[in-house]
């Protein structure tokens, strides 16, 4: 049964099972890099397709000038875009326009921002309905580390929630909806 929640939500729900024992996943009816293309420009986050020469921090991807560039033909983990999306949602938005894979290390909250990332990105798939698991697949996060996380968020033990929380983009305790619900998608 076909469900319309969202402009960018069109999902066909199937009983399936995540790699962690997770039952009862939506799926989407069409292509998974197409539903999070279609939520990241509706929350406001420029994405663009279109063939690379130089990868940035993942595989056939790129953020340059504020804006998520991918390589449809060789992108092998769509997930990947959500977590590149993240860093841009929780950069400050003064310099989100000319963020680059390069900048995202270079400022003092670095650390804060990629765990801020992670947890952006497990709400993200959440919101679209799409298994966690594609965002913490076996090949991201070093080796194990997408397992561990997955494991550890689908156990409710959320990594970098407190930033979201600091950044007014999550809801803290008594003030609304709670993670992974979002009060807002970009800082």
């Amino acid at each position: 049964m076909a469900e319309r929640t969202k402009d960018y939500q069109i999902f066909e729900m199937d009983e399936m099972t995540t790699d962690i024992g997770e039952p009862s996943v939506a799926r989407p009816s069409g292509d998974i890099a197409t539903a999070i293309v279609a939520f990241l420009r509706g929350i406001g986050i420029a994405v663009e397709a279109s063939p690379l020469a130089e990868d940035g921090q993942l595989a056939a991807m790129a953020v340059r000038e504020g804006a998520l560039h991918y390589d449809p033909a060789r992108l092998t983990h769509p997930g990947d875009l959500l977590h590149e999306a993240g860093h841009l949602a929780v950069t400050h938005p003064a310099i989100r326009a000319s963020a680059s894979d390069t900048s995202f290390g270079a400022v003092e909250t670095a650390a804060a921002d990629e765990m801020a990332a992670i947890a952006w990105s497990y709400a993200a798939a959440t919101a679209i309905g799409i298994d966690p698991a594609l965002v913490f697949h076996d090949d991201g996060y070093g080796k194990g580390g997408g397992g561990y996380l997955a494991e550890n968020f689908a156990a409710g033990c959320y990594v970098g929630v407190p930033m979201l929380e600091y950044y007014g983009l999550a809801a803290r305790e008594g003030e609304g909806e709670r993670y992974p619900a979002m009060q807002r998608w970009l800082r």
